[in-house]
């Protein structure tokens, strides 16, 4: 997206109604009663590429905004990106949510970063967010940025990858070749080999290498690789490829290997239904959460800026139990997880 506890994904609710918008797309707006007194606010959602329904990283963000629904008054406003766009574009989309009267604003993606520390300068009163902050890091008084320790939850998911493998072979999928994808691959590889130091590791692949984000996107991508991989006798694979994991997940499934997920709890994803008995765990970050607790806050008026980090200690990142296909190794797992805690253990976040 956890622990070592069963998760899911917040299961989404509603429907989008999709608004024509110059070149962005999707206004939904409605208003739910039980807020307890709360102000209303209006809620502006900038998505990655893929948007509600990638069924990963944007969905886990539209799940976070589906339960803040269900608990304030709220009126949203979602618009996606578009593949390849440039700064300037997201700063505009950003720009326009704010002029719009949007408080507070939330950018999905690293990508936003700069946007969001750009633009809240000239919105001094409107409260930003922005998930997967790069290099965990943002400025303004009113920017808030959330991080994940994706490479402690990929260790767990690669420690059980290796206790799991009977090629003794195992691999890794990464969307685009930037630094975050690159420390999903750290903490899988570290895991890998904390548990079974004889793994084999094949050598990484990425999709795209930047600024070609279709890595991100595009199933195709992930179907090619997905075979390479195979091919290379790897009976386990592990996917952080956005949308483009899809490809990864179906390939790996239908030749009845293991593949596991990301971002969100995929195994019951209605576009991969035919590979769930395939679909060994997922990585689990907790997008949803950084999303609830930014606009509870921004209700509350407690919100502080600066960055805050979702990790093993506060289970904002983790693994997925559901199908039971790892519980044959739960207790491993979550025994590592503990060591992380304890800081015995040190994940790497650079491979």
């Amino acid at each position: 997206m956890r622990r070592g506890m069963k998760i899911s994904l917040v299961t989404l609710t509603g429907a989008a109604l999709t608004l024509s918008a110059a070149g962005c797309g999707g206004k939904k707006a409605s208003d739910s009663e039980g807020g307890g007194g709360k102000k209303s606010l209006k809620v502006g959602l900038a998505f990655d590429i893929g948007g509600r329904g990638d069924q990963s990283f944007n969905d886990s963000a539209a799940a976070g905004l589906d339960r803040v629904k269900s608990t304030l008054n709220i009126t949203t406003e979602e618009i996606s990106a578009k593949p390849d766009e440039p700064d300037a574009d997201k700063e505009s989309r950003l720009r326009l949510l704010a002029n719009k009267g949007y408080n507070p604003v939330i950018g999905v993606g690293f990508a936003y970063t700069n946007a969001v520390n750009k633009i809240a300068k000239d919105f001094p009163d409107t409260r930003f967010l922005v998930i997967d902050a790069d290099q965990c890091k943002v400025q303004g008084a009113n920017v808030l940025g959330a991080c994940f320790a994706e490479n402690q939850g990929s260790f767990l998911v690669g420690a059980a990858a290796a206790l799991k493998s009977k090629s003794n072979t195992i691999g890794f999928i990464g969307g685009v070749n930037v630094p975050l994808i690159q420390s999903f691959q750290a903490g899988y590889e570290a895991g890998a080999k904390h548990a079974k130091p004889g793994i084999k590791i094949l050598p990484a692949k990425y999709l795209t290498q930047p600024p070609n984000f279709d890595g991100f996107k595009n199933p195709a991508l992930g179907t090619e690789a997905a075979k390479g991989q195979l091919d290379g006798g790897a009976d386990v694979i592990y996917h952080a490829a956005g949308g483009a994991g899809i490809g990864v997940i179906k390939t790996v499934g239908a030749d009845k290997k293991w593949v596991i997920g990301v971002d969100s709890d995929q195994y019951n994803l209605p576009a991969v239904a035919e590979a769930k008995d395939h679909i060994l765990t997922s990585m689990v970050k907790r997008v949803d959460l950084a999303v609830f607790d930014f606009v509870k806050s921004v209700s509350d008026s407690t919100f502080k800026p600066g960055t805050k980090k979702y990790d093993l200690t506060n289970d904002g990142v983790g693994y997925a139990t559901s199908g039971n296909k790892v519980d044959d190794v739960k207790a491993k797992l979550d025994g590592y997880k503990a060591d992380i805690v304890a800081g015995k253990i040190q994940v790497p976040s650079k491979p």
